[in-house]
């Protein structure tokens, strides 16, 4: 096929770019709801959050850690982000900030906090197709798009999970749809970074796959399982977690 085989062409950062570039464009998918509605119920927001922490979890597995080592220093690098960047989690009503105490708006703080989400994810797509390309640690183009295909499908929960809350709190359409896209910018330049990386450095193929995959995993439990767990509807967001996790794994093993 034309398309393929013209994907197949493209050097490994380039791919990378595409499938991130990809991801961004459901997470504005996602925020783009906000043009027609203000509200969303509780109980769709935790079930979307629940399958996005289960995706995330088994694309950290079957993409990244199986064929690596540690992940322990992926999540010291978005934990320590997390400490220094002033942020405020979707969900988080009361303006619970997080970080050094910063005088931003609610819509940078939650901005800097997707983005803090995004970063990992864009890179985890990034080390994927840059260990495919190089033909490192049983890693294959498939696993990459099934990786690249998950994170783009949870992205669109959280476009959402961004541009309504800033609606509720009195921004325009326009401004709170620019605000939920803009939250998954941040992922083409993790995509290019990750890929250009690890085509440059095959010896530290096994430990950026697992330093993404940390940092993936960090995400996970400190925000995407929490938040899930919040609006009272903790047993089907649970099991919307495991329903994401087997669907991912799936998806990586059919494509893989």
């Amino acid at each position: 096929m034309p398309g393929v085989d013209f994907f197949n062409d493209l050097s490994t950062p380039m791919q990378a770019l595409l499938a991130t570039i990809f991801t961004w464009s459901l997470t504005a998918l996602g925020a783009s709801a906000v043009l027609f509605t203000r509200s969303v119920s509780n109980r769709l927001l935790n079930i979307a959050q629940g399958l996005a922490a289960g995706v995330m979890l088994a694309a950290s597995f079957w993409s990244l850690l199986a064929p690596a080592i540690g992940l322990l220093l992926g999540a010291a690098f978005v934990g320590l982000l997390d400490k220094l960047l002033p942020h405020l989690h979707p969900g988080f009503s009361h303006g619970e900030a997080e970080g050094p105490p910063a005088r931003w708006s609610q819509g940078a703080l939650l901005l800097a906090a997707m983005t803090l989400h995004n970063f990992p994810e864009g890179m985890a797509v990034g080390v994927s197709f840059g260990a495919a390309g190089a033909g490192a640690g049983g890693a294959t183009l498939g696993g990459a798009l099934a990786l690249a295909l998950g994170i783009g499908l949870q992205n669109i929960p959280e476009g959402l999970a961004v541009a309504l809350p800033l609606r509720a709190a009195g921004l325009s359409r326009r401004r709170a749809f620019m605000f939920g896209q803009a939250s998954a910018l941040v992922e083409p330049v993790g995509g290019w970074l990750g890929a250009a990386f690890v085509g440059t450095s095959l010896p530290l193929m096994p430990y950026a796959l697992s330093f993404a995959a940390g940092a993936m995993i960090f995400v996970v439990i400190e925000e995407l399982i929490p938040e899930a767990q919040r609006g009272g509807n903790a047993d089907i967001a649970t099991q919307a977690t495991l329903l994401g996790f087997v669907a991912m794994m799936i998806l990586d093993v059919a494509l893989g």
